[in-house]
């Protein structure tokens, strides 16, 4: 992969992704696969502006033997280090950005219930830093190519070859063109200009139908916007969550849906794939789910907590996407929740509620926005999709046909 490439996509991470401000400090959280673009997005970002940034390294098989080895207890500790870093990042409000390379299958064979159990139990302290953060610093999602991932992606297949292809499909569905921050411009302005006509209609309801036998409606809060592409800080600083990203998104009522859901790609979910599923709800809550592989799995994602049954996200996605058109399945979230519309179980986004920054948690979770530990994006686009939107002055609008747009 050509290295003049490469800088323009850590560039394009450093300013447009995290736009990290000067002063700042940066956690870069990576695999090993790639240190030499780790140490070059390093380097964009110092030029940025950044005071420091520390680069926390990540090693799947380490985090096998992790489970393997402590008990629950040890698993559950939140060591007295481990808060004082997560205090500093929330006190600092310190951008974060994260590189995924992780194997889709690389937590395969742990025992899910010990590393479920460990979670959960972590999780109230380190939420209390989250809350403190939402919507006060940038953070970024991006992705680099790891061996094992792929090896997934294209097993027929060399290392090498494959690593070189999965770097032209993240390069080219980031938009690492002639002028990559020109691109991203002009997506953000397509996106927000689609999310300010959704949010002109004043939709009540969703309903979502598809030839795979998706027959589901979802309610809207009424005070509740689309987003897509970039965000903005309580301080006014632009920045893009996810590279790539292709969706409109909006958290949705709690408690308001209704029908079944199938999915119509793989989920890689805690180092491992669940696939063919669905989800049937009644009262916005699921009371059914199955999945034809890593059902128990699916079963333990839906029972992490008592808002891990409800719905926290709707993403449009068309069906023709940048990413669905490359033909390549993922297994990675990051591409394949921005290759076809999608939901989300569990956590919602208080930044789709307007005047967010005006509102306190409590005011954003009392209007209807969705409260958990996870937020587990799963796709549900189609060629054959539609959705149909229900307008509070009575208007039906046609908001996808055939698995695209339909405006």
């Amino acid at each position: 992969m050509q290295k003049m490439r490469l800088r323009k996509y850590a560039k394009l991470i450093a300013r447009m992704g995290v736009n990290v401000q000067k002063g700042q400090d940066v956690i870069l959280t990576a695999g090993l696969d790639q240190p030499e673009f780790v140490a070059m997005v390093t380097d964009e970002l110092y030029k940025c502006g950044a005071r420091k940034v520390f680069v926390d390294f990540t090693y799947q098989p380490l985090e096998k033997y992790h489970i393997r080895h402590r008990s629950v207890k040890a698993l559950s500790t939140v060591e007295t280090f481990e808060e004082e870093k997560m205090k500093y990042v929330a006190e600092k409000l310190c951008a974060r950005l994260f590189l995924s390379s992780a194997d889709p299958d690389g937590l395969k064979g742990v025992n899910i219930e010990k590393m479920m159990k460990g979670q959960q139990a972590r999780f109230p302290i380190m939420r209390a830093y989250r809350d403190q953060m939402e919507g006060r610093h940038q953070w970024c999602i991006a992705a680099v190519p790891g061996e094992a991932w792929a090896k997934k992606v294209f097993p027929g297949e060399r290392a090498s070859r494959a690593i070189e292809k999965l770097w032209e499909a993240i390069l080219t569905t980031a938009r690492v063109d002639d002028d990559p921050i020109a691109a991203w411009e002009a997506h953000n302005k397509d996106l927000s200009d689609r999310c300010a006509y959704l949010n002109s209609l004043g939709i009540e309801t969703l309903e979502y139908k598809a030839g795979n036998g998706t027959d589901f409606t979802v309610g809207m809060i009424p005070e509740a916007i689309f987003c897509g592409g970039g965000e903005t800080t309580d301080k006014g600083v632009f920045f893009n969550p996810n590279i790539p990203t292709e969706e409109c998104f909006i958290s949705p009522k709690k408690g308001v849906a209704e029908g079944i859901v199938y999915s119509s790609l793989p989920l890689s979910y805690q180092g491992q794939l669940i696939d063919n599923f669905y989800f049937r709800f009644e009262g916005g809550k699921v009371v059914e789910a199955h999945a034809e592989k890593n059902d128990e799995l699916l079963q333990k994602m839906i029972n992490m907590d008592e808002g891990a049954r409800y719905l926290g996200e709707c993403a449009l996605v068309p069906f023709d996407s940048p990413i669905n058109q490359t033909g390549i399945l993922f297994y990675n979230t990051l591409f394949d929740e921005n290759a076809v519309c999608h939901l989300a179980l569990g956590r919602g986004f208080a930044d789709t509620i307007s005047n967010c920054h005006e509102r306190t948690k409590e005011e954003i979770n009392a209007l209807g926005v969705n409260n958990s530990m996870i937020h587990q994006d799963f796709m549900i686009g189609t060629p054959d999709l539609s959705i149909v939107a229900h307008c509070r002055d009575g208007k039906t609008v046609q908001i996808f046909k055939d698995g695209t747009w339909a405006f």
